[in-house]
């Protein structure tokens, strides 16, 4: 279990970055003397020296940090057993731990997040000759090592940070673990339970200072919400601006931190900061309330004129569909994306994304917030990992599936976001009963014909895989 090859960390997919729970891993591992190698099927070929790596391993550990990953991790699982019926096979991650019932079946172990003393244990119960399963445990704080990324593809191979005429190569950290909100859609509350814990600023800065030295000129701080702990995230901010001046980066933020926090804004923008990743989700209240959201519609162009006061851009992310969203509804989130000039600043996959409804999600649990999915909601589609619900009103479904397969079709072919939003708002039109409404002639954009800046990878953790992942795999 020692040697190099016996134990084997893979990763399916992180959207466009390096993957940070296998390079903790990795180092949590090497700590403990294992020697173990690693896989990132996102950018490397599952190839016939992929799969004999796969086939010699003694222990195969797949991460499953968010949804689309879990589903490619699956159909890989599926292959590894075939090919190795001897492996332990673990999957680790928040979406392993959300699906642990059903992943039981398809591996020896099922790991939740922050489980790197779990992966030590297993390695070496398995190393003394026992079998014994592991099963996901609450994550709770835990000493942090720096991630170590000799194992992974070069930086060069990820998302880059588009900005004017250059790409540029990105990076990617994380300040704090969890998230101390609750809304009911997310992923993270019935794992985390509402807590967050900070990432020591030596152990975060330390990261980024090798990704630089890797070549990065930008880093993503890609915590759930760097506002969680918004001093700990401005102190790190400018620890690094002191030491690589020329070096930008982006976060998240909930549009209720940026509002509350609006004084912060300024300086994370002076200290580097280009733009600021927010989960909108809706612009409808009741949709909002459905989801126990935090924040207003009216608290939208709050926040977009505070980050734009600021000098920064503001990439709202959407759930475009959820059962109470009306044909209304989406056309107005057509019309607000061109009313404030966002075509540059929202990716156009986020228009299709349906509401999944994980195993474990908020929305399955008994609660007085209204309104309630109940009505609306089917049984659990196995493949899709998500519980299938129906729109009450036929024409959002098709809606639907018509606005996810022009998405998919125009990214294919590389098609200009100002032409996709353009179609789009006439499909909405059209679901709203007014044809007649089309957006004139395209516009350029408030900052003309140059794209906002953006990290180069469009598809989001809520997002199904495209054909061209399924078919990866």
């Amino acid at each position: 279990m020692r040697e190099s090859g016996d134990v084997v960390l893979v990763s399916c997919y992180e959207p466009g970055h390096q993957p940070q729970g296998v390079a903790s891993a990795i180092a949590h591992l090497r700590r403990a003397g294992f020697r173990p190698t690693s896989l990132d099927l996102a950018v490397e070929p599952l190839d016939d020296g992929a799969r004999a790596r796969l086939a010699a391993a003694k222990l195969v550990a797949i991460s499953v940090p968010m949804h689309t990953a879990l589903m490619l991790g699956r159909r890989l699982a599926a292959q590894v057993r075939g090919a190795n019926p001897r492996v332990h096979l673990c999957f680790f991650g928040l979406y392993a731990a959300l699906n642990r019932a059903r992943l039981a079946g398809e591996a020896d172990s099922v790991l939740g997040p922050d489980c790197e003393a779990q992966l030590i244990a297993l390695a070496e119960s398995l190393a003394a000759g026992a079998t014994a399963a592991e099963a996901p445990r609450r994550p709770d704080r835990q000493p942090s090592l720096v991630p170590e990324r000799d194992e992974l593809p070069p930086l060069r191979r990820y998302a880059r940070l588009a900005i004017a005429d250059e790409e540029r190569v990105a990076g990617h950290v994380e300040t704090t673990r969890g998230c101390k909100h609750l809304c009911r859609h997310c992923p993270i509350p019935p794992v985390y339970e509402g807590r967050f814990f900070a990432v020591p600023a030596d152990v975060v800065l330390a990261d980024a200072r090798a990704q630089i030295a890797a070549g990065a000129r930008h880093i993503d701080f890609g915590d759930p919400d760097f506002l969680n702990g918004p001093q700990h995230g401005l102190r790190i901010a400018r620890a690094l601006h002191a030491e690589h001046p020329d070096v930008t980066f982006s976060f998240t933020a909930k549009i209720e931190h940026i509002v509350a926090e609006r004084a912060l804004i300024p300086e994370l923008a002076a200290a580097g900061a280009l733009f600021v990743i927010s989960a909108v989700e809706s612009l409808s209240d009741r949709v909002l309330a459905a989801l126990a959201k935090g924040h207003h519609a009216a608290d939208v162009p709050r926040a977009l004129e505070i980050v734009r006061a600021a000098g920064l851009s503001l990439r709202p992310t959407f759930v475009a569909f959820t059962p109470w969203t009306t044909a209304d509804d989406f056309l107005d989130l057509c019309r607000f994306i061109r009313a404030h000039d966002l075509e540059d600043e929202v990716d156009p996959v986020q228009l299709s994304l349906r509401l999944l409804v994980p195993p474990g999600s908020l929305l399955l649990r008994a609660s007085d917030i209204t309104p309630d999915i109940s009505p609306f909601l089917g049984p659990l589609d196995e493949q899709a990992s998500s519980y299938r619900w129906t729109h009450p009103d036929p024409r959002m479904d098709r809606l639907e599936a018509d606005v996810a397969a022009l998405v998919e079709e125009a990214a294919g072919a590389g098609e200009a976001a100002a032409i996709t939003f353009r179609r789009i708002h006439r499909l909405a039109a059209a679901a709203a009963g007014r044809p007649d409404e089309a957006p004139a002639a395209i516009g350029i954009g408030r900052r003309g014909q140059r794209p906002a800046p953006h990290l180069t990878e469009p598809w989001f953790c809520c997002a199904q895989p495209t054909r061209r992942q399924l078919d990866a795999f």
